[in-house]
C-alpha cells in the first residue's frame, strides 16, 4: 500500500462518522461506567440512556482507554499501510487518555507522535481534521502535527450548563464554584482555558446566558473564515435555534456542525448542555 501518515484520535472528538471515514481518521473509545457496567462511548451507551441515568442521579463515571487499546489500534493502522501516526487527544488536564497513548506509542511498529491538544469535543475534532488534510496532501509527520497544533492555538470553546453540579461531582471544576453558582441561582457560562474547564461569566437566566453565549461566539469569530460546532446534550431544539442564529451573525462561517455530545462529556456536564467551538481556518 502507499506510504502515508495516519491520524488517530479518541471518541471525545465527536467527529461525524462520515467525516472520519472520508479522512481515514481512527478514534479510540473512552469508557463510561454506569453503575457496575463499563460501556464504550459511541457504541455501547446512548446519550439518551446517559441523560436518564443522570436525571435519576445514578452513579456515572468515565475512564480512559488502556495503553493496550492504543497499542492494538497503532498496530492495525500500521498494518493498513501507515508509515507514521499522529495521535491527537483531549486535554491531559481532563483525562489520562494522553498518558495511555504515550505509553503505547513507545512500542508501536511505526513512529507515533502523541499530541495533547488541550482541547475536547469538536475543538479536538477540528485539530484532527487539520492534521488529516495535511497528511492527505503529502504532508510529513511533523507537518501534520504542526497543522493540528496551529489549529488548536486559535480554537476556543464555550459552554452553557444548567448546573455546575455534574462538573463538581466529576472533579472537573472546583466545589467552591459549584457552590457559588447554586447560591446565586445563576446560569454559568464556562470556557476551555489552559486545557481545563473554568468559569467565564454568570448570568441570571437560561435565556440570557444563551444569548450571551451567542454574543461571545460572534465576537470571537469576527469576519475571518471560521468553522463552528454547536454541541448539546438532550437539548436539540436549543442547539438548532442557536446554530440558525449563528449562521446569520457570523459572516465568515465556513462549516457549521451541530451534534449531540457523547456520553463522556455528557457525564460531566449533564442534560441541557450547550457548547460552541470556534475554530479559525
Amino acid at each position: 500500500m502507499s506510504r502515508h501518515v495516519a491520524i488517530v484520535t479518541d471518541s471525545t472528538a465527536y467527529l461525524p462518522p462520515r467525516t472520519m471515514e472520508r479522512h481515514g481518521i481512527t478514534a479510540v473509545p473512552l469508557t463510561v461506567v454506569l453503575g457496575d457496567r463499563a460501556l464504550e462511548e459511541g457504541t455501547e451507551i446512548s446519550t439518551r440512556s446517559l441523560a436518564q441515568a443522570l436525571q435519576k442521579r445514578r452513579p456515572v463515571t468515565t475512564s480512559r482507554p488502556s495503553p493496550q487499546q492504543f497499542a492494538d489500534t497503532y498496530r492495525k493502522v500500521a498494518e493498513s499501510g501507515a508509515t507514521g501516526i499522529v495521535s491527537l487527544h483531549l486535554s491531559a488536564e481532563l483525562s489520562g487518555t494522553y498518558d495511555a497513548a504515550v505509553a503505547a506509542a513507545r512500542e508501536a511498529p511505526v513512529p507515533v507522535r502523541v499530541v495533547d491538544t488541550g482541547m475536547i469535543a469538536m475543538a479536538l475534532g477540528f485539530c484532527a481534521l487539520a492534521a488529516a488534510e495535511t497528511a492527505e496532501t503529502g504532508g510529513t509527520l511533523d507537518e501534520a502535527v504542526t497543522a493540528a497544533e496551529k489549529r488548536a492555538s486559535g480554537t476556543f470553546a464555550y459552554f452553557y450548563v444548567d448546573t455546575l453540579d455534574y462538573l463538581r461531582r466529576g472533579g472537573r471544576i472546583g466545589a467552591a464554584q459549584a457552590l457559588l453558582g447554586s447560591a446565586l441561582a445563576v446560569k454559568p457560562l464556562l470556557q476551555l482555558e489552559g486545557g481545563r474547564i473554568g468559569p467565564l461569566e454568570k448570568v441570571r437566566t437560561a435565556s440570557r446566558a444563551i444569548a450571551r453565549l451567542e454574543e461571545l461566539v460572534a465576537e470571537r469569530a469576527g469576519g475571518a473564515p471560521v468553522d463552528i460546532a454547536v454541541h448539546h446534550l438532550a437539548a436539540p431544539e436549543r442547539a438548532a435555534a442557536l446554530a440558525d442564529r449563528l449562521r446569520a451573525r457570523v459572516p465568515g462561517l465556513a462549516d457549521l456542525h451541530v451534534s449531540e455530545v457523547g456520553a463522556v462529556i455528557g457525564a460531566h456536564t449533564g442534560p441541557g448542555l450547550l457548547g460552541v467551538v470556534v475554530s479559525p481556518r
